[in-house]
């Protein structure tokens, strides 16, 4: 994972940047998906409170120019500034960015009640304790390519390493083990 591929946002009136991230994450995953390559990670250079303008590819060159070739924006490019695939600085650190979960959420409630497992009583604990324990990461609001709902997948950011760790990444990009460079 030496090389990387910077793209910048370029949100306007018609097109705020949380809307624009969201759209370009998804043609993103559509494409590792297409290429079936667990080998390009992603990062978000910019953020902080949440997940920023910025969206970095990391990977070899070759698999990198594979995803290029793509064209895989599309439509999106207009509103996309795309670097060179540009070489990892030495002063990089390395962190992993994985999904998160909540273990409690309203469609796991539906199916306890479908299936009984929970009485009236417990369904007002449950929600209560769902409500109290939510997440308040970063996240990309993604839309089922299947039945058309919309879904937020939270991120977690894990702790900043001098050194990388190997791993695989998923169709999102992201890894609960393998590190990205941080810089």
């Amino acid at each position: 994972m030496d090389k990387y591929i910077t793209i910048t946002l370029k949100p306007d009136a018609e097109m705020p940047v949380n809307r624009l991230l969201n759209s370009v994450y998804i043609k993103l995953h559509k494409a590792l998906h297409d290429l079936q390559n667990s080998s390009i990670g992603v990062s978000f250079p910019s953020y902080q409170l949440t997940l920023g303008h910025v969206i970095r590819l990391h990977g070899n060159e070759v698999n990198l120019d594979k995803l290029q070739k793509l064209n895989w924006l599309g439509g999106m490019m207009g509103y996309c500034e795309i670097s060179d695939i540009l070489p990892v600085p030495d002063t990089a650190q390395f962190r992993n960015i994985s999904r998160i979960q909540t273990t409690m959420s309203q469609s796991k409630l539906k199916r306890l009640i479908k299936r009984g497992s929970i009485t009236e009583a417990e369904v007002k604990d449950y929600k209560a304790k769902m409500f109290s324990q939510g997440l308040d990461n970063p996240y990309v609001e993604l839309e089922s390519i299947s039945n058309g709902h919309r879904h937020r997948r939270y991120l977690a950011f894990g702790q900043l390493q001098s050194s990388p760790t190997e791993g695989t990444f998923d169709t999102f990009g992201l890894s609960k083990t393998a590190t990205i460079p941080w810089f």
